[in-house]
């Protein structure tokens, strides 16, 4: 039930009857009209824009459409009052026996706030793809966090998700990882590491140069480095990401898929998607004018062969081989994608760290050019945490040698903590990760305050039962709302309302922080309630010698569990039955 929907379809229906009797003329567009909570709560339940929106097509005073409208709305039972508000705003008030409906509906269906809004859409959710050097970082948890909130919103919202990580093993960083592997297998052999400049020094490696010398003995120790490096490379590759995979799962992260960039290499897949390029027109060979600021890598002043990524909105042309012939970094980025449209993907998420902003105008063309305009690609950008402890920025870590890791940010606050947490900023906004704040039993830390509210509803449940009051679902959702009147009570009920539609909005905006935001602010219209109660008995949810009022104000609250757990259960949480 989406009670704001249902609103929206009175209000075109109201507007169509309008343009039927020739009060407005026929034909307007009515796809900008919106139904939706108003930003001032004492203006109403609800606000409609639909006069202010049809005025200037109509050629008519937006407050006479708005008054027009207002009369037809007013005879539907569900609504007490619609008012005219300013130049031709239109306020309504719904009757109580809409939130009492909203309770029963998130009663009797466990998946209440569920949408239709993907059916039939795939999308493929890329994220994390963390080089496999080593373990995962701060800057990780983040994107991951994110990545799977953003996976889980999309499946609530009946999309069809696959959750996917790009292992980054074709590049010149894992044969520094073999390199550095090496040394670790050197000093498992009894002799001292040499851990130059430039290789990984974490301690992280050392199972790893034992685990070589299990498989080798001590044979590689006299082969010079061409021989060994392969076998090395892919050794270790596969023990990091076996290591990620823990680390991820540490989070709550299960991935569907890990695609490999070195298997785009020598098997055809990036001639192929060029070649795709080439047959659209999107290929040529040209010369680059010298980019401002930082020279990249991949620029050199001569002739290259370069993608007209400016047809698709990007500010250059952007070159995928070099004049020796090698491939660009870019090049196998686009036979990835070029992989997931294939695939059949109608939508495509990226996401990435904060560092890559320079790239999503280029891969956003590749991706237009390879599905001609056909399949979209979102890349959001995650940008960086910044952890303090005891007031003062936090930085060690003795395993990874230079930065504090997702296991250590896991094993210090719990997987439940860091996820939210990590949700509490929109993700282009950089974030405070205060150990100690976010462990605070407080209003102020978002993650209490939410799980504070599960617990304190399951105590109530609790008490009913040893009370011997039935609170069983199919029981509560016939119980007597009517009892249900006091404005504190039916605002709770219409925060409950407010879920499906709020589902919708942060599964199109792709913004799974909404989510948490709402529940912060359900928690707090629960919290108020109960501590309401504390000054006045009627408000209180066990009412003495009186079932059913007290089935009908937990019917409430049980209404408000359903969407904690449903909202938690998108972040990755595990709602809290009782505070420890």
């Amino acid at each position: 039930m989406n009670i704001f929907a249902e609103i929206r379809t009175l209000v075109l229906r109201c507007l169509a009857a309008l343009e039927a009797e020739g009060t407005l003329p026929a034909g307007l567009a009515t796809d900008a009209v919106t139904v939706e909570p108003p930003r001032d709560a004492g203006h109403g339940d609800m606000a409609t824009n639909a006069a202010m929106v049809l005025a200037k097509p109509a050629g008519q005073n937006p407050r006479a459409i708005a008054e027009a409208l207002a009369a037809k709305l007013a005879a539907d039972p569900r609504v007490a009052l619609a008012e005219v508000a300013g130049p031709g705003f239109l306020n309504l008030r719904l009757e109580p026996a809409v939130w009492h409906d909203v309770i029963r509906a998130a009663l009797a269906n466990p998946g209440y706030g569920r949408s239709r809004l993907g059916e039939g859409v795939k999308v493929n959710v890329e994220y994390v793809s963390a080089n496999p050097t080593g373990p995962m970082h701060v800057g990780h948890v983040r994107n991951a966090v994110f990545g799977d909130a953003l996976a889980s919103l999309l499946d609530f919202a009946g999309y069809a998700v696959t959750r996917e990580y790009y292992v980054n093993d074709g590049g010149a960083q894992v044969d520094v990882l073999a390199r550095s592997a090496y040394e670790r297998y050197r000093e498992a052999c009894g002799l001292s590491p040499e851990i130059a400049e430039g290789l990984y020094p974490g301690d992280y490696l050392v199972p790893v140069g034992q685990a070589m010398k299990e498989k080798w003995g001590e044979t590689l120790l006299d082969r010079p480095e061409a021989e060994w490096l392969a076998e090395v490379r892919s050794f270790a590759t596969e023990r990091m990401m076996a290591l990620i995979r823990e680390d991820l799962a540490a989070l709550g992260v299960v991935m569907d898929v890990f695609s490999s960039e070195k298997a785009l290499y020598g098997t055809g897949q990036i001639e192929a998607a060029l070649a795709e390029l080439q047959a659209r027109g999107m290929i040529y060979k040209g010369v680059l004018e010298p980019p401002k600021g930082k020279v990249p890598e991949d620029w050199e002043p001569r002739e290259q062969t370069l993608f007209r990524s400016t047809d698709h909105g990007d500010d250059v042309d952007r070159p995928i081989q070099k004049s020796d012939g090698s491939w660009t970094y870019f090049a196998p980025d686009i036979a990835y994608h070029y992989d997931k449209v294939r695939r059949g993907f109608d939508q495509l998420i990226d996401v990435f760290g904060a560092d890559h902003g320079g790239y999503v105008k280029r891969m956003k063309a590749a991706v237009a050019a390879l599905s001609g305009g056909k399949v979209p690609l979102d890349v959001k950008l995650i940008q960086l945490v910044k952890l303090y402890k005891n007031g003062e920025p936090f930085k060690m870590s003795k395993r990874a040698g230079t930065f504090v890791t997702l296991r250590d940010v896991v094993e210090m606050v719990g997987p439940d903590v860091t996820r939210f947490h990590m949700l509490t900023r929109k993700n282009d906004a950089p974030l405070d990760f205060d150990f100690d704040k976010v462990q605070e039993q407080s209003k102020d830390n978002p993650v209490f305050y939410v799980q504070y509210a599960s617990a304190r509803i399951h105590s109530v449940l609790r008490r009913a039962g040893e009370a011997g009051i039935d609170v069983e679902l199919a029981t509560l959702a016939t119980a007597d709302l009517t009892r249900l009147g006091h404005e504190a009570e039916l605002k709770l009920a219409a925060r409950v309302a407010e879920w499906p539609r709020l589902v919708e909005i942060a599964a199109r905006t792709h913004e799974p922080h909404r989510i948490a935001f709402f529940l912060y602010d359900l928690a707090s219209d629960f919290h108020g309630l109960w501590n309401r109660g504390n000054d006045d008995p009627a408000l209180r949810f066990l009412q003495e010698d009186d079932v059913a009022t007290s089935q009908a104000k937990i019917a409430l609250i049980r209404a408000v569990s359903v969407v904690i757990s449903a909202g938690l259960g998108i972040l990755g949480v595990v709602p809290s039955r009782e505070m420890r």
